[in-house]
């Protein structure tokens, strides 16, 4: 599946862009100025989706790689 697939997927099933969850990340802390912290892990992060949007690990990995600057 390709990058693409995965964050048209999570569209689908969340009704969130992957700036939806950008957004929605930095109110929870995970990030700063739009980075992700130093201090904050992909576990973190990935759990976080995972439990709140029911996401699956791959997909949840899909929007991790978008805060890290991934759009491919």
């Amino acid at each position: 599946m390709s990058f693409q697939a995965y964050i048209n997927n999570i569209k689908a099933k969340t009704g969130k862009s992957p700036e939806d969850f950008k957004k929605l990340a930095e109110e929870k802390g995970f990030l700063e100025a739009g980075e992700v912290k130093p201090t904050v892990k992909a576990t973190q992060i990935t759990n976080w989706l995972k439990e709140d949007f029911d996401l699956g690990h791959g997909h949840a990995m899909a929007i991790y790689a978008s805060f890290k600057g991934k759009t491919e």
